[in-house]
């Protein structure tokens, strides 16, 4: 009876977290309040004694020390405007050709969300492509709907391309030759023929069109502008060189040390040091040294103490047996071919990830498929984690509100009056995508599974 009610408790807990996440409210008082709640009960319910230390320790703390290193790294960036220069230079090079403009700058965005948070890059590029877009009376739909839609694909690319490739990655002890070798192709493929159908479908018929915002918003957003937590800076100028170049080159460095360096704190922690090393701030005594207090005063920590409650609801989800009844349930149904247990993984982490948010998914799935690749059952397990890795990070696409980046992107589009962007369109033509990006994974998986296993 007590662990019935535990079980009752738990998923009470967890029910609460994903309607607040889906509902856009305060997510991270909510999951803190479920995380207490569900620990208190663990700890008071549970059949065998529990510890605070073992609750303690329930926290992947390599992922949450790791998470707090890209992200000081990413508001150093920010904060000396190296990828807002990035997409200056795009837009002074390319902006008489819409075409090539539109290739570039999807791309570019793109290759950015593999290695930083996916809505920071649509902060950082929506303005950017809007504004030019209004010099160049082009309308900015084909280009935000192509950015928007890549963003997810590039997750696929590297461990530490989402918050739940961290995870995942860490926990299978995946590096980044293993990303590039397995999911690399995917990548590529998915990515071209995504754009090549936008320009062909979509921003084919905008070519050679006058297009002129309606709305009545008279401000050029050339100034520093407020967006929650974000600041969207649109550049005229370019940066000092020596700043964007050590930038650069520091950049280099942190991506060669993630390929080659499998211990991902290590790497985040030196990175982190690197960068703020790189970039000494002027002090009270008029003399610039590294500053690592002020940077990470402007990390968001919510992501990171969402990240320390999820982790806690999962250990509470294992002492009360629920990811036990979990990985009964899945054995019972798994299919004994490996090519049809892949799409049902695919199919199902897809459709959860576009309905709900995909991080939750993520850590009550880890276990699921840790019990597919472990004895009696002994799948092969690269397969299965690139149906995973593939279904976690697809699914943003079904449903606008399944991605943090296709809500900034309608958000900002609205504010900077590209009308033509708005959600009906956005769940349509990403819609259609995620389909067919569904669709391309499994004949993909079906290439890898009948040549290599």
């Amino acid at each position: 009876m007590m662990l019935l009610l535990l079980q009752i408790i738990v998923v009470a807990c967890f029910i609460v977290v994903i309607i607040a996440l889906f509902r856009e409210t305060d997510f991270l008082f909510y999951s803190m309040v479920g995380m207490l709640v569900a620990a208190t009960a663990t700890f008071l319910l549970s059949p065998d004694p529990i510890s605070t230390e073992e609750i303690f320790l329930a926290v992947d703390w390599e992922v949450i020390f790791f998470l707090i290193s890209l992200f000081t790294i990413v508001a150093i960036l920010e904060e000396q405007l190296i990828f807002q220069e990035i997409a200056r230079k795009i837009t002074t090079k390319f902006k008489t050709n819409t075409r090539m403009f539109f290739w570039v700058i999807c791309l570019i965005s793109t290759l950015s969300a593999a290695f930083i948070e996916d809505i920071s890059v649509a902060v950082i590029f929506i303005p950017i492509i809007i504004n030019t877009s209004k010099k160049l009376k082009i309308n900015p739909a084909p280009i935000l709907l192509g950015m928007t839609i890549c963003i997810n694909l590039a997750s696929t690319l590297t461990p530490f391309g989402s918050a739940e490739n961290i995870i995942i990655a860490n926990h299978f002890s995946l590096s980044s030759p293993w990303f590039f070798v397995n999911l690399g192709l995917y990548f590529v493929v998915g990515t071209l023929s995504t754009l090549f159908l936008l320009d062909k479908f979509v921003l084919k018929k905008d070519l050679g069109k006058i297009w002129i915002p309606h709305c009545e918003e008279n401000e050029e957003p050339q100034e520093i502008k407020h967006y929650e937590d974000h600041e969207l800076v649109i550049l005229e100028d370019p940066i000092d060189t020596k700043i964007f170049n050590r930038n650069i080159i520091g950049l280099g460095i942190f991506f060669v040390l993630l390929i080659f360096i499998p211990n991902i704190l290590f790497v985040g922690l030196l990175g982190m040091v690197l960068f703020v090393f790189i970039n000494p701030r002027l002090g009270a005594s008029g003399k610039r040294k590294p500053d690592i207090s002020f940077y990470l005063t402007k990390v968001d920590f919510k992501l990171v103490f969402f990240f320390i409650s999820l982790f806690v609801l999962v250990f509470s989800f294992e002492k009360a047996g629920i990811i036990d009844l979990l990985e009964n349930f899945v054995v019972a149904i798994t299919p004994s071919n490996l090519f049809l247990l892949c799409i049902m993984i695919l199919i199902i982490t897809s459709v959860l990830s576009g309905l709900l948010d995909n991080v939750p998914v993520t850590v009550l799935f880890i276990p699921i498929i840790q019990v597919l690749t472990e004895p009696p059952l002994g799948f092969s397990s690269i397969p299965i984690l690139i149906a995973f890795i593939l279904g976690i990070n697809l699914g943003g696409n079904i449903l606008p509100q399944g991605s943090a980046a296709d809500m900034m992107t309608l958000e900002l589009s609205k504010k900077y009056c590209a009308e033509d962007l708005n959600y009906k369109r956005l769940l349509k033509v990403g819609g259609l995508f995620a389909i067919y990006h569904i669709i391309l994974g499994i004949g993909y998986l079906a290439i890898v599974i009948f040549l290599f296993f």
